[in-house]
């Protein structure tokens, strides 16, 4: 067994047994990866501004955030059927 399953078993214990990990995270310093923002102009017309408006409200948040659920859907779908297709070719 190497040194660094040794390590992550240990560390996998102290956790399981409860014990506090806090020093093994820099709270002051986090870090969120494929987080970084790039900004992107749309223009919609009015009528879809007013359902995502009707849309937002009706879920509790903003017209940005619905905008970002049902894009990120749509990517995830859009991935889940290449990979589908891809899978079914080979």
């Amino acid at each position: 067994m190497s040194a660094t399953r040794n390590s992550t078993d240990a560390l996998l214990d102290s956790f399981d047994a409860g014990e506090d990990m806090s020093e093994y995270f820099d709270f002051d310093h986090p870090e969120f990866p494929n987080r970084e923002v790039k900004r992107g102009n749309v223009d919609f017309p009015a009528w879809m501004v007013a359902a995502l408006d009707n849309e937002a409200a009706r879920i509790g948040v903003n017209r940005q955030a619905v905008i970002k659920m049902w894009v990120s859907e749509r990517l995830d779908d859009e991935q889940a059927k290449r990979a589908a297709m891809q899978s079914a070719s080979a």
